[in-house]
């Protein structure tokens, strides 16, 4: 086995992504960056992603490393917990930082100790999520109101929203700068649409990501005072029946700690793929 770094996103996809599209729901997130980053190595920061293949002895993909900092490290599904161990060590090698590492529950859990073991870093688990993949549509009924588009009188609500939203989902997350994310999203890196109902916008939505066969929604948010009302699957499900008029699948994630959204999710015809834990690493306190 052998570990490589790539420096050109372009090389590095053209030999992972056979490999990463054989399970293109649990590998939407890495396969999301590709267009992006083959656009410009540093669409998501100054900083150099890190782009780690872990080959066999026959020169066949076994395992992927990604980070786009300020990201954390998104780990792809392993089948051999060595491999795990291997990159965790070639990472360090090369001083590789990041606060978190993600990936299939065994997986990230075999990295974490491994990191543990070689920083000292003091690994916890940030959230434990499950992927999800769409290839139609249920609509919930009864539900009023109707999708639209964002535009741009609605943008100091929607960074409204954005903040709360962070605030309760992703704490923390490096994504959590608003008005880039809304903007982005406004200027076509993905989406951003609107639930309305009686001239009153009532939940968002949007999508980013795209694979070969998909795409990924996200974020989906409803202020507290107005759950509970169907909003949110909605505009979950029209914007997923939008999506894949385009491609074959739409993929989100969920919080495992939330039962609600999940079973919002499954209703509206999503199915669970796999369960992602995503690991914080925080310097070992003193002793």
């Amino acid at each position: 086995m052998r570990i490589e770094r790539h420096d050109d996103p372009a090389r590095f996809f053209a030999l992972v992504a056979p490999f990463l599209e054989r399970r293109e729901a649990e590998h939407n997130l890495q396969l999301g960056f590709r267009a992006r980053l083959e656009a410009d190595r540093h669409a998501y920061g100054p900083d150099d992603p890190l782009l780690y293949a872990a080959l066999d002895d026959a020169g066949n993909v076994a395992a992927v490393a990604t980070q786009t900092p300020p990201f954390g490290l998104v780990l792809s599904a392993v089948d051999d917990p060595a491999i795990v161990g291997a990159l965790a060590d070639r990472l360090a090698t090369d001083g590789a930082t990041f606060p978190t590492a993600g990936g299939p529950v065994a997986v990230a859990r075999v990295f974490a100790e491994r990191w543990a073991g070689i920083t000292g870093a003091a690994p916890s688990v940030q959230t434990e999520e499950r992927i999800y993949e769409a290839e139609a549509v249920v609509h919930p009924k009864d539900v009023t109101g109707a999708m639209r588009s964002y535009a741009a009188k609605d943008r100091s609500l929607v960074l409204d929203w954005m903040r709360e939203f962070f605030d309760e989902a992703l704490p923390g997350s490096p994504e959590a700068h608003v008005e880039r994310f809304v903007d982005g999203r406004a200027a076509g890196i993905g989406s951003l649409v609107l639930w309305e109902d009686d001239s009153r916008v009532v939940s968002l939505a949007g999508h980013a990501g795209e694979t070969p066969n998909g795409f990924r929604v996200g974020p989906v948010y409803t202020p507290p005072e107005l759950r509970g009302r169907g909003y949110g699957s909605a505009l979950t499900a029209a914007l997923t029946e939008h999506l894949l008029e385009r491609r074959r699948f739409c993929f989100l994630y969920t919080d495992l700690a939330n039962p609600t959204s999940n079973s919002i999710y499954r209703r509206i015809g999503y199915r669970a793929v796999t369960d992602i834990t995503l690991w914080r690493f925080a310097e070992a306190a003193a002793s």
